[in-house]
């Protein structure tokens, strides 16, 4: 398959997924710069996660998961001190292939990046139907436990022209997961697969609360 060079943002609270809108604030010298170029380009930027143990790392160049999520740039505010304001909505996942070494004159980083596809089979609609209900149960659950004034804001029948994968993507998105857990969820190479991994991160997260250790986790952007 063939590769592409495309803008990296790395970031260690964000994870960007397919199909949802995410807001971020750029202020760094370099990251101005990125937009700055991206916005008079092809304005798309490709949103990668610093694992964990790299975070104190984040002032050079720190290694990166290598699935990410490439974002075009739908909204965008230049300050006046040069910071910009942008919101990604995210296209497609990607496989970072490797990093060029970067040149003098550019502050940022670029990947060389293979376009990843989310598969999803025909024949897992009806396996994926039975998933969605499920998980739809377990948002409903556990919102109720962590957020019940915001319980009748989760109401599955709400969201039932929602296609399947923008609902598994929201959702996924929606939750303030660890960062490990969000990755992995991107990480799924299906539709039906990302549903599983959502329905067993719901699950764990409900029992957590309703043993007594989940204070803190899992609330709802």
């Amino acid at each position: 398959m063939s590769t592409e060079e495309l803008p990296i943002f790395p970031l260690s609270n964000v994870v960007l997924f397919p199909r949802v809108q995410t807001p971020l604030h750029l202020f760094e010298p370099r990251y101005r710069a990125l937009a700055r170029d991206v916005l008079a380009g092809e304005r798309r930027i490709g949103m990668v996660t610093v694992p964990p143990p790299h975070v104190d790392e984040m002032q050079g160049d720190p290694p990166v998961f290598p699935i990410g999520c490439c974002g075009v740039v739908t909204e965008s505010q230049r300050l006046p001190d040069g910071r910009y304001n942008i919101v990604l909505l995210g296209e497609h996942r990607f496989q970072v292939t490797d990093e060029p070494p970067r040149p003098e004159d550019r502050l940022y980083r670029v990947a060389r990046v293979q376009r990843l596809e989310d598969a999803y089979p025909a024949a897992e609609r009806d396996r994926v139907a039975r998933l969605r209900e499920r998980v739809s149960r377990q948002v409903v659950a556990l919102v109720r436990r962590i957020q019940p004034e915001r319980a009748d804001a989760f109401d599955p029948e709400l969201f039932a022209e929602v296609d399947d994968a923008t609902f598994v993507n929201a959702l996924s998105n929606a939750f303030a997961f660890p960062v490990e857990e969000k990755q992995n969820l991107l990480d799924a190479d299906s539709i039906p697969e990302r549903f599983e991994r959502l329905e067993a991160v719901l699950s764990f997260r409900r029992a957590e609360y309703e043993a007594g250790g989940g204070a803190g986790t899992g609330r709802v952007h």
